[in-house]
């Protein structure tokens, strides 16, 4: 009886390490034509933004293509919350990542946050988020933008295309996150050069209820002028728009058109309504730039080349044009190119999806 239980236990063990070393194996597998790099590799990705549309996409977007090329992605969001933010990123930086991609850190302490994460190895990509001191990035990290220089130039030609005369303007904007003071910047031109001009700003302050807060903001502001008073709000995020577009209804406002940047299921569905008066945004793909975030990440882990920034293209996006089927999912059948880009899609990507969708 004791020999038996003694060879029951040995042909367990040996099982157990031939599972471990199956295991192990199928890891490490190596695949022809793909840098060692990129195999069994895990990347976070952070987003400091409340968990709206356009966020869920960004993160589906990156989720996506790194587990098509055979990634574990693990994706967090933080609403808004810097302190909380800065905590996580410290947090992921002592676990082991190969990869962080950080989306909408702020200015002020970015740099200081991702050093650790540099110093160690990890390869880090950002989106709208500026991690410079004294003028100067960590080298290795790529910077990633929507074109928001040519967001707000289209946004505000709508805008100024309403009318001859200088058009009055609410404007919904807050400083201190990127991609907005750049929009800012463009904003200033349409104004310097007397296409617009500025009755009110507005920003919201509470960041867990973004639309809601707007729009009583809107309300109160509304009572101020009268029919023909105000031509247009300017909503520099669409979260800001979304708010503002209710205000328009619940007070009957339909002398004052709606335009924006940044794009969801909800903007386009709004913008559809019977008498809507959001006339168009300016918007990029948000799974797209997700997407883009993560082939410049397995790019980084391949020991290949990446930019210091990278910008991505911006579109107007038209109620007139929409459709009754049209979603984020479709826009491509009325936005030429729409979420498509072949940049950054290596041969060897290629063959990574093809490996991992079997």
């Amino acid at each position: 009886m004791k020999r038996l239980t003694i060879f029951l236990m040995l042909m367990l063990a040996v099982v157990a390490l031939t599972a471990c070393g199956s295991d192990k194996t199928e890891e490490n597998t190596v695949i022809e034509g793909v840098p060692e790099g990129v195999q069994g590799v895990k990347i976070a990705v952070l987003r400091n933004l409340a968990s709206d549309d356009h966020t869920k996409q960004f993160l589906d977007g990156a989720r996506k293509e790194g587990e098509s090329l055979g990634f574990k992605v693990d994706t967090h969001i933080v609403e808004n919350n810097d302190a909380k933010f800065q905590e996580l990123v410290a947090q992921i930086t002592m676990q082991d990542y190969d990869g962080i991609i950080i989306s909408h850190g702020k200015e002020d302490y970015s740099y200081d946050m991702i050093q650790p994460a540099v110093e160690k190895g990890i390869k880090v990509t950002l989106f709208d988020t500026v991690a410079l001191k004294d003028g100067k990035g960590h080298e290795g990290v790529t910077a990633t933008f929507q074109d928001d220089y040519e967001l707000a130039r289209l946004s505000l030609q709508e805008i100024a295309d309403l009318k001859k005369e200088p058009v009055k303007v609410i404007k919904l904007w807050f400083g201190g996150l990127s991609p907005l003071d750049r929009r800012q910047e463009i904003y200033k031109e349409f104004e310097d050069n007397n296409e617009i001009v500025t009755l009110e700003t507005i920003g919201p302050t509470n960041f867990q209820d973004v639309q809601g807060d707007i729009a009583a903001k809107v309300n109160a502001i509304l009572a101020k002028y009268p029919p023909g008073a105000v031509d247009a709000i300017w909503g520099s995020w669409d979260e800001l728009a979304k708010g503002a577009y209710k205000s328009l209804v619940d007070n009957k406002r339909s002398d004052i058109k709606l335009i924006s940047i940044d794009v969801s299921n909800q903007d386009i569905n709004l913008m559809k309504e019977e008498g809507s008066q959001w006339l168009s945004t300016a918007a990029v793909d948000p799974a797209l730039i997700g997407k883009m975030n993560m082939r410049i990440m397995a790019k980084k882990l391949a020991g290949e080349e990446t930019p210091t920034e990278y910008n991505l293209a911006a579109n107007l996006i038209k109620q007139s044009e929409l459709k009754d089927e049209t979603t984020m999912f479709n826009l491509a059948d009325i936005i030429d190119g729409w979420g498509e880009s072949s940049d950054f899609d290596e041969s060897w990507m290629k063959t990574l999806r093809e490996h991992y969708a079997k």
